[in-house]
């Protein structure tokens, strides 16, 4: 079958490769969502609309991709890496930066490959709701989220915060999920779609 020009390739690893430890809990700069969005209410005058960066790790099983998430309770699931830019700063240096405070090991040098942007999302208000495109009527979003793949090593370990737990999400599962995992998450399938995978 030939290749089209523009297919993309991705090394996938089996998710037995990677090793899972644990640390310290890691827990949110706020207390709810409702802290969430005031906080954001209070920063926007200051430093403007917030930029948000987060982690696409994919490993496979039985050649199918998964994707890996953090879980937090029952219900709640993220990416890992989701970090909070600070002003000025360049986005792909603090999604490494989050993924190792997030997942690395303490004196472990992991490299993160950041590969490229599969999707960015907009927040237009202090609410929930967000879009893969900015409203006509909205000028001054109030937070935009990129989503980057990350290219992992063949094998790597990982320490996980005691307060989560790491899943494995089969692209099935995640797929018009959003009831599940959110409108971001359950997007991914469409946005991964675009790639063609070689299952190592």
């Amino acid at each position: 079958m030939p290749i089209p020009m523009n297919d993309r390739i991705v090394q996938l690893y089996p998710l037995s490769n990677y090793t899972f430890g644990t640390k310290e809990s890691q827990y949110e700069k706020d207390a709810s969502v409702a802290a969430r969005f005031q906080r954001m209410r209070d920063e926007f005058p200051v430093i403007g609309m917030r930029r948000t960066v987060e982690g696409v790790l994919l490993v496979h099983e039985h050649n199918l991709p998964h994707v890996l998430l953090l879980q937090l309770g029952t219900s709640f699931f993220k990416l890992p890496g989701s970090c909070e830019v600070p002003p000025g700063a360049d986005e792909i240096e603090a999604l490494k930066s989050c993924l190792t405070e997030t997942l690395g090991r303490q004196g472990d040098i992991i490299n993160w490959g950041v590969d490229e942007l599969i999707g960015t999302w907009w927040r237009p208000n202090y609410e929930p709701p967000q879009y893969p495109y900015i409203p006509p009527h909205v000028t001054k979003p109030k937070e935009t989220r990129r989503l980057y793949l990350i290219r992992l090593p063949e094998r790597a370990m990982f320490a996980v915060p005691r307060n989560y737990k790491l899943v494995a999400a089969p692209l099935f599962e995640l797929y018009d999920n959003s009831v599940g995992y959110g409108p971001v998450i359950s997007s991914l399938p469409q946005n991964l779609s675009r790639f063609r995978y070689v299952y190592a």
